[in-house]
C-alpha cells in the first residue's frame, strides 16, 4: 500500500439500495484494514429510481483525494449522466474516469485494486478485466 492518496470509487446505480449494497460488498471483500474511499450515488434525491447528476457529483467530491476517481455505472441513463458530467468538465474532480466494467464484479475489482494503492489506469484495467470472469 502506498502512503499517498488512493483512487476513489463512485458506484452509480438507478437504485440507492443497489448502489449502497454493491459498495458494502466491494469494501467487505477488499479485506480488513483501510480501503480506498468508496461512495454510492444511487437513485434520485427523493429516494426514487433514476440517476442524479447532483448525487454523482457530490459522491465524486467525497472520494477525491487527488489520485483520480473511477466511476462505475449500472445501466444506460446512469452511464449517459456520468458521460454528460465528464463532458461538462467542471462538475467532477479532475482525473475522473468512467470505467467500462460489469457493475458488481468491476466494483469489487476496482476497490481491491485501489485499496492496494494502484493508480487510476490500473484500477480501470482491473475493473474492466472483470468482463472476462466467466461463470460457466
Amino acid at each position: 500500500m502506498t502512503d499517498g492518496p488512493l483512487v476513489g470509487i463512485v458506484l452509480v446505480s438507478h437504485s440507492g439500495a443497489v448502489a449502497e449494497a454493491v459498495a458494502a460488498l466491494a469494501v467487505g471483500l477488499a479485506g480488513g484494514g483501510s480501503t480506498a474511499p468508496v461512495a454510492a450515488a444511487g437513485g434520485t434525491a427523493d429516494d426514487g429510481l433514476g440517476t442524479s447528476a447532483e448525487l454523482i457529483s457530490a459522491a465524486a467530491a467525497r472520494v477525491d483525494g487527488g489520485a483520480g476517481v473511477a466511476v462505475l455505472a449500472d445501466l444506460g441513463s446512469a452511464v449517459l449522466t456520468v458521460k454528460a458530467l465528464i463532458a461538462e468538465g467542471d462538475e467532477l474532480p479532475d482525473g475522473t474516469r468512467l470505467v467500462d466494467a460489469p457493475f458488481v464484479e468491476g466494483a469489487v475489482a476496482a476497490v481491491v485494486c485501489a485499496s492496494a494503492g494502484a493508480d487510476l489506469a490500473a484500477v480501470e484495467a482491473a475493473a474492466a478485466e472483470a468482463y472476462a470472469c466467466r461463470k460457466v
